[in-house]
């Protein structure tokens, strides 16, 4: 069939539009391998991880310092949130209080999710940087994994760059670490290109005796309730955690799921239960290792103990949810855990989850 020529024209400058877009995107995008060993930040004076003592540790989502005095324009279903960014007085106010915490728990090792560096929205602070400035005394050990890295989002409430990590800081020295894409949301390829790419940093922690510990922190994709994305994400998480244990190494699994547990779909007001499943798919891994909190703690009377998530929400007036978690190898005892909750909710959308194990020689 002869097209007019204006209409010949007009198709193949849409085409070279459409493939100018693709490489731009591509070369705005990041491209990490689905595997790859990172840096770890270690001072010489780091100790290795003594055998049988008491191991604090920490996890928790900072929301990149920003507080909770606004709601963002992600925190609301329909991206209608008022707020894009937060005031640099903000950031630095969320710092000093994430610092007084962290110091005040003084946990031994550290998992962080949510850490800037180099997001045009917070005025490109290397927040993994500032935040190791401060605790310098406490840890000698760090390393990080981007799991949001672009250069320029197009989304109109972005118009800059992104980049965000997790980190863990710990007491001891670390021996090695790396970085492990976990499966990404099914997305328009144009779009996937600027989303946030997830993944599980693992760390191994140099043991007395050849006795490691491998520390893994994660941050998962937000669910839809109806995707098969956080299904396929925690089979990936399953899958690292068998190999772990084939090889009889020793683990410690924390971070922000992202995910309710078992027994507390019924509890959230109806408008909230949009993003989850009623069985959750987090019951693929609690059913296999033992879970802080356990199911009968996160589901039972005393539930709203173990509330950590407390979403920039109008709608919502305090802590609603768990979404935080600790899953750990049998050879881990638990000594005891628990949310901070008094002198936290208005430092992130997240509380502090905290807890004492001992590792079995």
């Amino acid at each position: 069939m002869n097209l007019p020529r204006t209409l010949r024209i007009a198709l193949s400058l849409s085409v070279s539009l459409l493939a100018a877009l693709a490489a731009l995107a591509w070369l705005l995008a990041w491209h990490p391998p689905a595997r790859e060993a990172v840096a770890a930040q270690c001072r010489a004076t780091a100790a290795e991880l003594p055998a049988g003592q008491p191991l604090k540790v920490m996890t928790w989502n900072l929301q990149y310092l920003a507080g909770k005095r606004y709601v963002f324009w992600n925190d609301l279903p329909d991206a209608s949130g008022p707020d894009e960014r937060p005031t640099a007085a903000d950031l630095a106010n969320g710092l000093d209080e994430v610092v007084r915490v962290i110091r005040d728990e003084n946990p031994d090792v550290l998992l962080l999710q949510e850490v800037d560096d180099g997001a045009a929205a917070t005025d490109w602070q290397d927040q993994q940087a500032l935040l190791a400035a401060r605790l310098a005394d406490l840890y000698p050990c760090s390393a990080a994994a981007f799991d949001w890295k672009v250069r320029f989002d197009p989304n109109p409430h972005v118009l800059g760059s992104q980049g965000r990590k997790l980190v863990t800081f710990s007491r001891y020295r670390i021996a090695s670490a790396e970085r492990l894409a976990l499966p990404r949301p099914s997305q328009v390829p144009l779009l996937q290109a600027f989303a946030p790419q997830p993944a599980l940093l693992s760390v191994r922690l140099a043991g007395h005796g050849g006795q490691a510990l491998n520390v893994l922190n994660t941050w998962l994709s937000r669910s839809d309730g109806h995707s098969d994305t956080a299904q396929r994400q925690v089979s990936a998480l399953l899958a690292h955690l068998q190999d772990l244990q084939a090889g009889q190494a020793p683990w410690l699994l924390g971070g922000d799921f992202g995910l309710l547990p078992l027994g507390q779909y019924p509890y959230l007001p109806e408008p909230m239960r949009a993003a989850y499943r009623p069985n959750s798919e987090l019951n693929l891994l609690a059913a296999r290792y033992p879970v802080i909190p356990a199911l009968q703690e996160a589901s039972g009377t005393g539930q709203e103990h173990w509330y950590s998530f407390f979403p920039n929400d109008p709608r919502v007036s305090k802590p609603d949810r768990t979404l935080d978690f600790f899953f750990h190898t049998p050879r881990l005892t638990r000594l005891d855990a628990f949310v901070r909750r008094a002198d936290t909710l208005r430092i992130s959308t997240h509380l502090p989850l905290v807890a004492r194990f001992r590792l079995a020689p």
